[in-house]
């Protein structure tokens, strides 16, 4: 999936804190959703999507 529908995605209802985060726990998807906000887009989207599963 492009990193650009991840934002686009709906969250679960609960984030269970497990590391790596999941792909639809709510804190990665609001992370990713305010960079893309921001402009950030492709790699660098890439980036964040990965620095947020692993906080």
């Amino acid at each position: 999936m492009k990193f650009e529908k991840f934002a686009k995605t709906k969250p679960k209802k609960k984030c269970c804190r497990s590391k790596p985060r999941c792909k639809r726990c709510p804190l990665v998807l609001s992370k990713v959703h305010k960079a893309q906000l921001h402009g950030i887009s492709g790699k660098d989207l890439e980036k964040v999507f990965k620095r947020a599963r692993k906080a």
